[in-house]
């Protein structure tokens, strides 16, 4: 009786510890296989409750009060919207915004929606009327689809979207780089909408994707460039740091462009579970789980690049609200290397989305960092 007892409770620890294992596993899936139609951290869903011309009035949230310019994205429509517009009157639970443009669809009043930094859709041809040509970068894994907007410096930057958006998200620093006359290569890289899927489609933080940029920075040596700026996104931003320490061709590399990179990848994972509604309990399995099937473990990412191997200037534009990648982690990358690192802080910005809190000082200050590497 007792060996019967005794094997019923193993068997009991055993089954709870394959169902602990499953939902960790089902949980990092979740988390790690991209969707750029899934909100992130601090991204809600707003409702639309009036437009009149040139503006929208969106549910009143910490969400739609952000100073800038941003995407509005819900089911069968997309927009632009400016700051807002406090002079029109509203209900007090409620916000006005200017509304920039309709890309298309339409916003009827009870439409739910949520502000994305994406705000172009389409191609550069399109959205933004620049001349752009669709090329395909051989990379490891197969040919990766990208646009070149062409300029006619010997410098080329090498824009890469992160977490939660597409390629179409770089587009917002286009016409400013166009402005500059610098060339772009803006490639999608593993397991993007066109572009080749790996076995397990599942996003490593950058940890092997940096080798889809590597591809892109050999594209542009092979075509012209004479130096590279890599200019990335959140796990772009990753990229850009272990092509920076790794790639092959690194000198050619001028400069980094680091946007609310993704360093502590553990506290990443956390936040992105959670923002998929992962149980609180299953955050810590999700977490593991992610480790397993990535390789990735505490210090990978931080093993990647240490002070030694950065060797050229960066700026790292990161803002204290994000809370997908943690704002210290930025601050302490910025510390070890004074000599190098420029770290420009912005306010009251979610993840990824430095841009669009303030457009203006945000070019400027690429623009202060970019002139001596043109």
């Amino acid at each position: 009786m007792r060996l019967g007892t005794a094997a019923a409770a193993a068997t009991t620890v055993i089954g709870t510890g394959a169902a602990a294992v499953a939902a960790g596993r089902y949980a990092s899936d979740m988390v790690l296989k991209p969707a750029p139609d899934r909100p992130l951290p601090g991204d809600p869903r707003l409702t639309v409750h009036a437009t009149g011309p040139g503006r929208i009035t969106l549910t009143r949230s910490l969400a739609s009060l952000r100073p800038g310019t941003y995407g509005l994205t819900g089911a069968g429509g997309h927009a632009v919207v400016g700051p807002l517009l406090d002079d029109v009157p509203h209900p007090a639970d409620t916000v006005v915004r200017r509304l920039e443009r309709v890309t298309h669809g339409t916003l009827q009043p009870g439409a739910r929606v949520r502000l994305t930094p994406q705000v172009h859709i389409g191609n550069p041809r399109d959205a933004l009327g620049l001349d752009c040509a669709d090329i395909d970068i051989p990379g490891e894994l197969g040919a990766l689809p990208a646009w070149f907007v062409p300029g006619d410096r010997e410098t080329w930057v090498i824009t890469v979207h992160g977490l939660g958006t597409t390629r179409e998200h770089p587009m917002v620093v286009m016409p400013f780089l166009s402005d500059q006359r610098l060339p772009v290569l803006d490639p999608a890289y593993r397991n993007d909408v066109g572009a080749p899927h790996t076995a397990d489609g599942i996003s490593h933080l950058g940890d092997s994707e940096w080798r889809d940029l590597d591809a892109a920075i050999r594209y542009a040596v092979q075509y012209g460039a004479e130096r590279v700026v890599l200019h990335g996104w959140s796990t772009g931003a990753s990229m850009a740091l272990h092509a920076a320490a790794n790639s092959a061709l690194r000198d050619r590399i001028a400069g980094l462009v680091l946007d609310s990179p993704v360093l502590d990848w553990q506290t990443t994972v956390r936040a992105l579970a959670a923002a998929r509604r992962v149980p609180r309990p299953l955050l810590p399995l999700a977490v593991r789980a992610a480790e397993g099937s990535t390789g990735l473990h505490a210090g990978r990412l931080a093993e990647a690049w240490t002070a030694d191997l950065l060797t050229v200037p960066t700026l790292l534009i990161h803002g204290p609200h994000d809370s997908l990648a943690p704002w210290t982690a930025s601050r302490e990358l910025a510390a070890r290397r004074p000599d190098l690192i420029t770290l420009h802080p912005v306010p009251h910005a979610p993840h990824a989305a430095m841009w669009n809190a303030d457009p203006a000082t945000y070019e400027e200050t690429l623009r202060r960092f970019l002139t001596p590497l043109m």
